[in-house]
């Protein structure tokens, strides 16, 4: 189905049009009608799949079409996430550029005062689309920063990531200050009880709509090594004794850890960064961005950077542990492999995370390759894989922005349409912006 097809406004449709985006994802096409219809949605949907654009397009062609207060915060999209609020707010930035009227402002903590003062002044003034971090947008209402008593639309992004961080309690205190008529969209990766709990105290007789999350690219090398914890570092060192270190991330389930291994690294003369949610902003900027540039060879994060945020040229990533459960397993491998490359996923799995891997390969339908210990290292735990257990035992629970040249806005607007509704057939582009 293409966007063509949707009663998006043609402005909207104008920007599409100069992104190069025709035909919609899955999630845009199931969720984009029922927004525009006015119901609030229930989304589930991973990293990748364009849920951004499934909300954010039909919310910025109705406040272009209707009749919004100029003075009101009408749009307010939570994230968990610094770096996720900015990628949305650079879709936004792209989806918007023929709307006039509708700008966005990103509220997120780990900058200076003067940051702050910005943003209280646009607070104050009305903006028509506030993206914000929990933490951040409730220090400005505690001094008195925020009216949302006229908000038309509230979206929660990655909800379930956001109450893993411990912000369910934020949440309900800034769903209470929201009127009764707001149009309210929440989108998790998952669906555990507390994601469903949260969903029925805060939407009104929702569309529910899920994309069943998909499993790792085949083209991704996957494999683990079974070891205690002090071996860890001593199979890094081995892996990086003759190898090419360069676009390689680490992930790790606590900033400790993350600390632990940088430093360590560092001993072992790595070009090594570290990435958690005790640096500033102006810190993790510097990190995202030398690694980026490739500056830097190794990147050790928390699960910050495993979702939503675009990195090309991964050629390695190792789970230091592992993940809680299969969503995020896919989200931390998925870094690798992307754009028809190649890639590899190593997974260090310790006695006490066998059960846990067990329902990853649960959920991958395959074993998972175990690799020999280096020389030297001694045995380490047991692991007896699917593919050894017995009939009925086992888990069973599974746990662009687009370039444009210069020109006037109001010229290319005359035109735009027009241009559309003549233009050739193309390959068809999916949106995914996350």
């Amino acid at each position: 189905m293409t966007f063509e097809e949707t009663y998006l406004n043609d402005n909207i449709l104008d920007a599409l049009y100069d992104m190069h985006f025709e035909e919609m994802t899955p999630i845009q096409e199931k969720c984009i009608p029922q927004i525009l219809d006015g119901h609030d949605v229930l989304g589930v949907a991973q990293t990748g799949t364009g849920k951004t654009a499934a909300y954010l397009l039909p919310i910025l062609s109705l406040l272009d079409d209707g009749n919004y207060p100029e003075d009101a915060i009408n749009c307010v999209i939570m994230s968990p996430t610094r770096e996720l609020a900015q990628q949305i707010d650079q879709a936004m930035e792209g989806f918007s550029y023929y709307l006039d009227d509708i700008s966005s402002i990103a509220v997120y903590g780990g900058n200076d005062g003067t940051r702050f003062d910005q943003e209280l002044k646009s607070l104050r003034g009305g903006a028509p689309v506030v993206i914000a971090t929990p933490g951040r947008l409730l220090s400005h209402m505690k001094v008195g920063n925020l009216d949302l008593s006229r908000t038309s639309f509230f979206v929660l992004d990655e909800a379930d990531r956001m109450l893993d961080m411990g912000f369910s309690d934020d949440i309900l205190q800034i769903n209470s200050l929201l009127p009764k008529t707001c149009q309210k969209i929440m989108f998790s990766a998952t669906m555990p009880s507390k994601i469903r709990e949260l969903a029925v105290s805060l939407l009104n007789n929702p569309v529910e709509v899920k994309i069943a999350v998909s499993r790792p690219a085949e083209k991704i090398k996957q494999s683990a090594y079974v070891c205690y914890d002090p071996q860890k570092l001593k199979i890094i060192q081995n892996l990086f004794m003759n190898g090419d270190l360069k676009r390689v991330i680490i992930f790790c389930g606590k900033k400790e850890r993350v600390k632990e291994i940088g430093h360590e690294l560092k001993k072992m003369k790595i070009n090594c960064a570290t990435m958690h949610s005790d640096l500033s902003q102006a810190e993790r900027d510097e990190v995202m961005y030398r690694f980026k540039a490739g500056h830097t060879d190794v990147l050790v994060a928390t699960d910050i950077v495993s979702r939503g945020i675009d990195i090309d040229n991964i050629r390695l990533v190792i789970n230091y542990d592992v993940p809680h459960d299969s969503e995020d397993y896919v989200h931390r491998i998925g870094r690798t492999a992307r754009a028809d490359r190649d890639g590899e996923a190593i997974t260090f799995v310790n006695e006490k995370d066998v059960s846990r891997f067990m329902q990853i390969e649960h959920f991958l339908q395959k074993d998972v390759e175990k690799i020999p210990l280096p020389e030297g290292l001694g045995e380490g735990p047991e692991y007896i894989g699917r593919s050894n257990r017995k009939p009925g035992g086992g888990n069973r629970k599974n746990r662009k922005h687009h370039s444009r040249s210069h020109g006037s806005k109001q010229g290319d607007k005359k035109q735009k349409g027009d241009q559309r509704r003549k233009k050739q057939p193309t390959d068809k582009t999916k949106v995914k912006h996350e």
